[in-house]
């Protein structure tokens, strides 16, 4: 059985997410059901899909659950956008947080590239 905890891009986005949820802890309350939950949900859905991908048994289902969470990366990318527009977050928070995103990002596509290079 694969072990998604092994995956560097799932231990990057596992830390982001606590990294997340840390920042989110001083938004505004009246953005609990709104940013907040909103960056928190986009940002365990990167780990979250790693994970279930790995549960699967083809690689072709595994490749899927990166693309998704790839795109949640992306949404990911523009609510920190958001945040640091409405300064809810510094500068220097928002250009770490999507250093951390970028990087997972690569690591994604790449993982991707390659799964779907092997199915042809």
């Amino acid at each position: 059985m694969r072990d998604y905890r092994k995956i560097v891009a799932w231990q990057k986005a596992h830390e982001l997410v606590l990294h997340i949820y840390a920042i989110t802890e001083k938004f505004p309350k009246h953005e609990l059901f709104g940013l907040i939950s909103q960056l928190r949900r986009a940002s365990v859905s990167i780990p979250a899909n790693i994970a279930e991908g790995y549960g699967r048994t083809t690689d072709a289902e595994l490749a899927r659950f990166i693309d998704i969470a790839l795109g949640s990366a992306n949404e990911l990318e523009y609510l920190i956008v958001l945040s640091a527009d409405l300064k809810y977050i510094s500068k220097n928070v928002s250009e770490q947080l999507f250093s951390n995103v970028i990087e997972i990002r690569k690591m994604l596509f790449a993982f991707t590239k390659t799964l779907r290079k092997a199915l042809k």
